[in-house]
């Protein structure tokens, strides 16, 4: 009875083998989306220092998407043909009600 009395906090007390065995689960996961934040953290500061140093990062972002272009620059924008539009479509009249 006395051993009985003695193993009961080590498997069901406050800091029982179970309850360890659930933190380290809880710790192991938490660990995997540090992980992934860490990256998209790394990635966000190298892309402000490019914007703090660098004007090229903001050049390309201005062109591609504002559309800007330096000056004395020549634009050219080539656009693919578009697949023909049958007459029908285009001509197609409404229906009359009398």
């Amino acid at each position: 009875m006395l051993i009985a009395l003695l193993q009961y906090p080590l498997w069901f007390g406050k800091g029982s083998w179970l309850r360890v065995w659930d933190l380290s689960g809880k710790i192991s996961v938490q660990q995997n989306k540090n992980k992934a934040l860490k990256a998209r953290n790394e990635i966000l500061d190298a892309e402000v220092r490019d914007l703090k140093s660098g004007s090229a990062a903001i050049e390309e972002r201005a062109r591609s998407e504002l559309g800007m272009v330096k000056q004395d620059e020549v634009f050219y924008q080539v656009i693919e043909n578009a697949p023909n539009i049958t007459n029908s479509a285009v001509h197609a009249t409404p229906a009359v009600t009398p």
